[in-house]
């Protein structure tokens, strides 16, 4: 059975058409979609760097982590 004649490949083809075909065509969509995408690298790339320290980094030795990790984890547990 060829993949490129199967009920998937078009099904998966025309599915991927709508999307870029609809995307092509708006106006206001884009523009909205540029403001999500610029929040969204603010929020995880800015505030991670200057708000979030690397907790791991700071209290482990080099190569304990995953020990370090699962004393807090079980120590919480209780």
């Amino acid at each position: 059975m060829n993949f490129k004649n199967s009920g998937l490949y078009r099904f998966a083809y025309n599915v991927y058409h709508l999307y870029v075909d609809g995307f092509r065509n708006m106006t206001l969509g884009k523009t909205l979609w540029t403001v999500i995408l610029i929040k969204l690298f603010i929020i995880f790339a800015i505030l991670k760097l200057f708000f979030f320290p690397n907790f791991i980094h700071e209290n482990a030795k080099k190569g304990q982590e995953s020990e370090f990790v699962s004393k807090q984890i079980l120590k919480h547990t209780d």
